[in-house]
């Protein structure tokens, strides 16, 4: 017999080693599990992974069945084992059995015979199969102690923060099997540490309920062991609970339970027989009830080939690092990109030093400031600066302008995404302008001017028709009533704009409790619509000030403040134009629910894009923002909205709930899809749509969309996009071949090619897209699962790649999540459906690698421009935006960070 061993990377190495097994040889075999040949087929031709050692695969020439002993019309088990069944007739040879009758108990016993040869035969193979580097991956995926569980890296660091717990936890010099969990790091998985307890305690052959911190330091070095073997015989000793060196299916099935409860994973509870009965198809071909540790030796080793591939191929099929220069490149783009975003506000800080020390300096020279002093200059110079920002801070939020300029040139160097950033900045600047301007003023200008002498006052006499005014004549006058209301209405607005009102971060007592959540932000910021008015009173009535012309507010505010009146007035009336019809109600998991309404005439929108809706019957005033998650192919629209306020919550009571109300349509049961049909429904207005950065998706090679939670809104809807522009391509190329067969003088024909290529042309610019959903809840994955499947089955060309990212589950290094992603492997492998998402699309543990994820996709579309788009919380931009300025220095590929938050 000949054995031979492959390598998988990009260098083949071949090799023989003799046995001495007379016979002749058949079809080569690979050694692995029932699915595994396949896999390994596939690797060849596509490499395996980017930068790893060779796996060795050993093949070994074996007979047919006949030749084993068994029935021709009997097809071998499928699993790890079935393929090897026919090297037991080799064996026989040796002892020449050469009878030609048997009767059947001898060929029952002939039958054990080969199971029995073919199993050692494949523990052997398994010992030939293991090397360093198989051994080395294996035990990166079987880790009991890492930095979340230990707290760091350093083992001496970590074990006296183990003792530091023990010494917290013991009772009695004793730690309690029940406290083992909290006192190694694993504290929010007790179930699973006691499981590891036991383990080690049957290996000591002890049955105990508590350890000293002798022998607390003794099970540390065990199950903190960078061996494979230790590792492995402790997860061996977990399963096999009896200690009969033996794992049943029912012991696979209750540490998939265990496995599932650490990771919060309450759907694979529920499925955890058929799972287990998955791994005992794949590990026990024969049909023995039973799997040794030999074999889940050789299930650990296999685990990256069955990983590997369910996973896209293509994705490895580069290697990292041809395309990531060691040496710091500055590129002018990166100047570029830095001058977009620092050129207005730059220009804004100067213009603001400007009218400052203008107005410092023409009231340093007026006779008032004999009075005063400094006191008046300052003041009069914030409020100049005050003049502008109020003019200015209108203009970030005019939606429809903004959405318009995206459209145009001035969006390559106008900033519009950081619309709102700019506006709380302007903001700033005027709550310091305000403080700057009325604190002189009350503190220091009217004061002096109270204390003036009768030879300063006679300076500023006809400024206050030569009365001296007291202090309370100074605040009850038309310029002081109107400062103190407006400051009075500003600092509501403020404080109750700020995060901690906003999000619902204050908790106060009822009925002050409605002081915060968005209803009161947003209901306080209409507030603003009284201080422009005052501001303009205020204005008018300037002290020191006589002339019309020198009387600059309405000069500052009146054309801003006309395109933001023209905005809203245009806002409510497109609103009452857009009122839809609800078309379908799903309830979905997670406290999500998706409306599908009917397109109006004449609603054009771009992917990415998002829409205000109103619903009257719950407020007539509220208008709410929300991502579509159609396509602008599609004849109708969707938004999926999260309940997380108080509208949200009554917009879903209202559509899905029956309150025996006029307006309600029906009810939806809640935690399943449900259809609801319309009969008297409420009224939905819908204003839009409105510009966000991902609609300029388009105009990248590459696309790297990347959502939190509820932030992956924006993205589907491209998704879809992509895949209707695929699909209207493949159909244009099907019409274009079936007209190469037709005469080519169809004048109309080939228009309809004609104009049809050029279109294409125009906005096909978008090669590939990778999308990375990273998300907490496994429910989550049902919002979109329609979506999911579609892409995975249309997407013939490889031109999206999705990948899901469940941040509740221990990251796939970690012994808890060890047999959930051999189980995900090995059904994803064989269904083509993974267990956690229910979609095509294989799901990951934990958070993503993000450096990793740049330089992927750098290397795999080198020289090209690739869109980062990101919508979720504040804290993950900084780092991506961090990785897109390095990867673009770095790298041939140039990335552009875009950001939306929710």
């Amino acid at each position: 017999m000949m054995v031979r061993t492959s390598s998988l990377g990009s260098c083949s190495t071949w090799y023989s080693r003799s046995f001495d097994l007379p016979g002749d040889s058949s079809e080569p075999t690979a050694v692995g599990g029932a699915m595994l040949p396949i896999f390994l087929n596939d690797l060849r031709r596509h490499g395996n992974g980017e930068g790893r050692e060779s796996v060795e695969v050993v093949t070994v020439d074996l007979m047919d069945n006949a030749a084993a002993g068994l029935p021709a019309n009997q097809p071998l088990a499928n699993g790890f084992l079935a393929r090897s069944t026919s090297a037991a007739s080799r064996l026989r040879r040796m002892f020449s059995w050469r009878s030609t009758r048997k009767s059947t108990s001898d060929g029952e016993d002939q039958h054990q015979a080969a199971v029995a040869a073919a199993r050692e035969m494949m523990r052997m193979k398994t010992k030939m199969m293991r090397n360093k580097s198989s051994a080395q991956r294996a035990l990166g995926g079987l880790r009991f102690i890492n930095k979340s569980t230990g707290g760091g890296s350093d083992a001496n660091v970590m074990w006296k923060q183990v003792e530091a717990r023990f010494d917290v936890l013991a009772k009695d010099g004793l730690l309690s099997r029940h406290d083992f969990g909290e006192c190694i790091g694993m504290g929010d998985s007790k179930e699973f540490a006691v499981g590891v307890f036991d383990a080690v305690a049957r290996r000591r052959r002890q049955k105990i309920g508590g350890i000293t911190k002798a022998e607390l330091h003794e099970f540390w070095l065990q199950i903190s062991d960078h061996s494979f073997d230790a590792r492995l015989q402790i997860f061996f000793d977990m399963v096999d609970s009896n200690g009969d060196g033996k794992i049943t299916r029912d012991e696979v099935q209750e540490l998939i339970m265990l496995s599932a409860s650490a990771n919060r994973l309450s759907h694979l509870q529920e499925r955890a027989e058929e799972y287990a009965s998955l791994i005992m198809e794949e590990l026990d071909p024969h049909h023995l009830h039973y799997i040794e540790l030999w074999q889940l030796e050789a299930l650990l080793l296999q685990r990256d080939n069955y990983i590997n591939y369910s996973r896209a191929l293509s994705t490895s099929s580069i290697g990292r690092g041809q395309n990531v220069s060691t040496t710091f490149n500055f590129k002018p783009t990166n100047l570029v990109e830095n001058w977009q975003r620092t050129w207005i506000p730059l220009l804004w800080v100067m213009a603001m030093a400007g009218l400052f020390t203008w107005k410092f300096l023409q009231y340093r020279k007026r006779a008032a400031f004999q009075v005063m002093g400094y006191c008046l200059t300052t003041a009069k110079g914030a409020a100049e600066t005050l003049k502008l920002n109020m003019a200015l801070i209108l203009l970030p939020v005019c939606r429809n302008i903004l959405t318009w300029l995206r459209s145009t040139k001035a969006s390559l160097f106008i900033p519009l995404d950081d619309n709102i950033n700019f506006h709380k900045v302007i903001a700033c600047a005027i709550a310091i302008g305000t403080i700057l301007h009325a604190g002189n003023h009350l503190t220091c200008d009217f004061p002096r001017i109270i204390r003036s002498t009768p030879q300063e006052f006679a300076l500023v006499a006809s400024d206050f028709h030569a009365v001296k005014p007291t202090y309370k004549n100074l605040l009850t006058g038309v310029v002081g009533l109107t400062g103190i209301a407006m400051v009075t209405f500003m600092t509501i607005a403020y404080s109750l704009a700020t995060q901690s009102f906003r999000k619902n971060g204050v908790k106060l007592p009822k009925p002050f409790n409605r002081l915060t959540g968005f209803n009161a932000f947003w209901y306080s910021h209409h507030l603003f619509g009284l201080v422009y008015i005052l501001l303009l009173i205020h204005g008018t009535f300037l002290l020191l000030v006589h002339k019309w012309y020198q009387k600059t507010t309405w000069m500052y505010i009146s054309v801003p403040l006309l395109l933001y009146t023209a905005e809203r007035s245009l806002r409510t009336c497109r609103g009452e134009l857009y009122a839809v019809k609800i078309l379908k109600v799903s309830v979905l998991p997670g406290g999500v629910f998706s409306l599908i309404m009917a397109k109006p005439n004449g609603f054009k929108y771009k992917s990415g894009q998002y829409v205000f809706l109103q619903c009257p019957t719950i407020s007539p005033f509220e208008w709410h923002p929300f991502s579509l998650t159609s396509a602008p192919g599609d004849d109708y629209l969707s938004v999926h909205i999260r309940t997380v306020g108080d509208w949200t919550q009554e917009l879903k009571q209202v559509f899905t709930e029956d309150n025996s109300s006029a307006c309600v349509i029906g009810r939806a049961k809640f935690g399943a899809l449900g259809n609801v049909l319309q009969a008297g429904q409420p009224k939905l207005l819908v204003d839009g749509p409105y510009g966000a950065p991902a609609q300029d998706y388009r105009n990248y090679d590459v696309l790297l969309l990347v959502g939190l939670g509820i932030g992956a809104t924006p993205f589907i809807s491209i998704l879809k996009d992509l895949l209707n522009n695929t699909r209207q391509d493949d159909q244009l190329v099907a019409y274009m071949d079936s007209n190469t067969e037709t005469s080519r003088s169809d004048d109309s024909s080939n228009s309809f090619t004609s104009s049809s290529s050029t279109g294409k042309k125009k906005s096909a610019r978008t090669r590939n897209a990778h999308f990375y959903w990273v998300t907490r809840e496994p429910a989550s994955f049902e919002w979109f699962k329609g979506v999911m499947n579609e892409v995975a089955e249309m997407d013939c060309k490889g031109q999206i790649e999705m990948h899901n990212y469940l941040t509740s589950v221990y990251e796939e290094s970690d012994a808890r999540s060890t047999l959930i992603t051999i189980v995900q492997a090995l059904n994803h492998a064989k269904h083509g459906v993974d267990i956690l998402s229910g979609t095509r699309v294989r799901t990951h543990f934990a958070r993503p690698n993000w450096r990793d994820v740049f330089n992927k996709v750098a290397a795999k579309h080198p020289c090209s421009t690739v869109g980062v788009f990101y919508c979720g919380t504040p804290v993950l931009a900084k780092e991506l935006r961090k990785l897109s300025q390095e990867s673009s220095s770095q790298t041939s590929t140039r990335f552009e960070f875009h950001k939306e938050y929710f």
